[in-house]
């Protein structure tokens, strides 16, 4: 007999899916401010984009690779990539996973875990913003899902993967790397990659020469409050169910992001003399990113501390990049990388079993006694940063020999709106 669906799990997982999906055009409207007003449509579009690329990418072989059962590979072995049973989501159907889930339709997981698929090669666009040539973009997002994204999410997320606490939960011989909704995942992975391109594509024109200011603060704000709404279904949603962990992991967002909001603006308060509102907004997004992979097991209390360090911690790594001359535009290596990684270690000091249930239990951090809890979150963080920096400079490096990353002088400074899309975002002229 199949197992039974919960309409109200089913409900909730439907509507979190929906909440990550508007996370992405979201993101688009939140680095589009930062840009200059000749590159605010070539922004958006890099990341509205990537919603209709990866979406078809994940159902044709993303989503097999990722969640299907681990491959038994030569040299490699178990637990590095799914094998090809799902591909173009065969049986992937309406009844629940024996796996993932199991209160829910198959498809109702795999469109929520599509999101995150989604919005991850997103955050990476960043670091390059102003200057990538859109039809190599477009090649370097699909061969980034399928050579980075799809095996790291394997990994960490998968019942098979070898950094999973998912797999070897209760067994002290494996890896049991903490990650609810994808500090290691989503952020840090993305946050290396960043770091890559940002060494691998030239720096902007004038870059540290001619003021570069956003042009857009609403925007900003605007793009800021849409991800604060969509992380929601973000974090709350990994509880693959509408219990009480996803109602804690929706409390620890907020208090995470509200914390950090205040710490980036006191932060830059202190520094500049000012209350900066982009500070504000940008500490919003790095606690966000921080109690991502601690949503599912952390208090309302440590997720303060969380989001609290996070605001500081990203606050000066993004001055540190300005100062070392490092073109990653927006700062993702700064706010997903730096936030990522302090993330997914805060949650092997504060994790507690009585909040988070994995595969039927819970897994205490440093403060309740299992420092050996972080000495995985340290391996899966390490492996994450260099597995992702490593294949995201070689897929760069060789695109850049072939088709060429960066967008030529001139279109440079006209603008990506119109050399790259033909398209202009503002219409200043008056008359018809």
């Amino acid at each position: 007999m199949p197992p039974e669906i919960n309409t109200g799990d089913t409900a909730w997982v439907l509507a979190a899916a929906a909440l990550v999906m508007i996370m992405t055009p979201g993101l688009g409207f939140f680095y589009a401010g930062f840009t200059r007003s000749k590159n605010v449509l070539g922004t958006i579009m890099q990341s509205f984009i990537v919603v209709a690329l990866v979406g078809v990418q994940w159902v044709v072989i993303g989503y097999t690779l990722a969640f299907g059962e681990t491959a038994d590979l030569p040299l490699l072995g178990h637990g590095v990539i799914g094998n090809l049973d799902w591909f173009g989501l065969n049986d992937v159907g309406l009844i629940p996973s024996d796996t993932y889930a199991v209160s829910v339709p198959h498809e109702a997981f795999m469109i929520f875990q599509a999101m995150f698929a989604i919005i991850t090669p997103a955050l990476i666009t960043g670091a390059f913003a102003e200057r990538a040539k859109f039809s190599t973009f477009l090649v370097f997002m699909l061969l980034w899902s399928f050579l980075v994204y799809d095996p790291v999410a394997h990994w960490v997320f998968s019942a098979g993967g070898w950094l999973s606490a998912f797999d070897y939960f209760g067994d002290d011989s494996g890896i049991n790397a903490l990650d609810f909704a994808g500090g290691t995942a989503i952020h840090i992975n993305s946050g290396a990659a960043a770091l890559a391109a940002a060494f691998l594509f030239r720096k902007r024109l004038g870059f540290g020469k001619v003021p570069m200011e956003p042009h857009n603060v609403t925007y900003v704000v605007l793009g800021a409050a849409l991800l604060w709404f969509g992380w929601f279904g973000f974090n709350a949603g990994s509880a693959g169910a509408a219990n009480g962990q996803a109602a804690n992991a929706f409390v620890v967002t907020n208090t995470a992001a509200a914390a950090a909001a205040l710490s980036w603006m006191f932060t830059s308060w202190v520094l500049s003399g000012k209350p900066s509102v982009i500070g504000a907004a940008a500490g919003a997004v790095a606690g966000l990113v921080a109690i991502t992979p601690a949503s599912g097991f952390v208090e309302p209390w440590a997720a303060i501390i969380i989001g609290a360090v996070a605001g500081v911690v990203c606050s000066l790594a993004c001055r540190l990049r300005a100062r070392a001359g490092l073109d990653d535009s927006l700062d993702v290596v700064g706010v997903h990388g730096i936030g990522g990684t302090w993330g997914a270690l805060a949650t092997g000091i504060f994790a507690t079993a009585a909040i988070g249930p994995v595969a039927g239990g819970g897994i205490d951090g440093l403060i309740e006694g299992e420092a050996s809890q972080v000495v995985d979150q340290l391996i899966a963080i390490g492996v994450v940063w260099v597995y992702s920096f490593t294949v995201t400079a070689i897929i760069l490096k060789v695109l850049d020999l072939t088709l060429g990353l960066n967008v030529k002088d001139d279109d440079e400074e006209l603008g990506l709106d119109v050399s790259q899309h033909g398209e202009r975002g503002y219409v200043m002229d008056s008359g018809a």
